[in-house]
């Protein structure tokens, strides 16, 4: 296989040609794997580049617009080059009320820069992300889509500073942080071995398994099968059939049926 090129001359690595390959093979429908593969191109290119797009769009079967059309729809692909550390602020609602919104305003006058803009020294790109699901530490920055819980103004700026300055900083509940495109790998589906790394959880996300324990509460016993979820493909397929012939029910007994108007079939 040839390396790929974009408009600009550069190209993709045969090495990385090759683990786009593997990142395929994983799948049964080969472009099941177009995600994760953006994510490798990204690691390596720094952003979603043409010859990215056309090295995933050959492998696959597509046509570049088809992987485009992907790449422009989900926000963690990037179509400019991102610094080493993307800094996403969540101005969600309960973020934004408990400070979210002034933490991003700090952090932009403190790089001087917009939304989705890097610092000058291309070490930080700052972005305002929709809800992290992590409502309970709002509010919450995360960096490489590390949690950075209960931040400030100031404590975010601290964050920031030491990150530029090229010192250690460990996510508030997971591993310390790495660059952006070593992230990108890793959501590709190349381990880092970190997954270890600090707590699974804090004080706030257990606060109700404590008191449950505290209290003898336990789930109630059962078959451990939930009501209305199919045990298997045929139990899934016999659901549907059975909503599907209730839902032509009630359509053939319409209220204008059973009053007896006339007869839909019939007019």
């Amino acid at each position: 296989m040839t390396d790929t090129h974009d408009a600009a001359g550069t190209s993709l690595p045969q090495s990385t040609l090759d683990e786009l390959g593997q990142i395929a093979a994983r799948y049964p429908q080969a472009r099941s794997a177009l995600l994760p593969m953006l994510h490798l191109v990204q690691s390596v290119e720094g952003c979603v580049t043409p010859a990215g797009i056309e090295a995933c769009a050959d492998l696959l079967g597509l046509t570049a617009a088809e992987v485009s059309a992907v790449a422009t729809f989900y926000t963690m692909y990037k179509r400019r080059p991102v610094g080493d550390y993307h800094v996403g602020v969540c101005t969600n609602t309960l973020c934004a009320i408990m400070g979210g919104d002034l933490i991003f305003e700090r952090l932009k006058d403190h790089l001087d820069v917009g939304n989705d803009e890097t610092s000058e020294d291309g070490r930080i790109t700052l972005e305002h992300v929709e809800c992290n699901a992590a409502c309970d530490y709002a509010p919450v920055m995360m960096v490489n889509w590390e949690f950075m819980d209960n931040m400030t103004p100031e404590s975010a700026v601290d964050v920031v500073d030491r990150l530029r300055a090229g010192e250690e900083v460990s996510s508030t509940r997971g591993p310390r942080i790495c660059t952006w495109r070593e992230a990108e790998r890793v959501l590709a589906g190349f381990p880092d071995d970190r997954a270890d790394e600090g707590p699974g959880a804090g004080p706030a996300s257990l606060v109700g398994l404590g008191i449950a324990r505290e209290r003898g509460w336990r789930a109630p016993e059962g078959d451990g099968h939930m009501p209305g979820v199919p045990v298997s493909k045929e139990g899934a397929a016999a659901e549907a059939d059975t909503s599907r012939a209730e839902a032509e029910t009630k359509v053939e007994e319409s209220p204008a049926d059973t009053k007896g108007g006339p007869d839909r079939k019939d007019a």
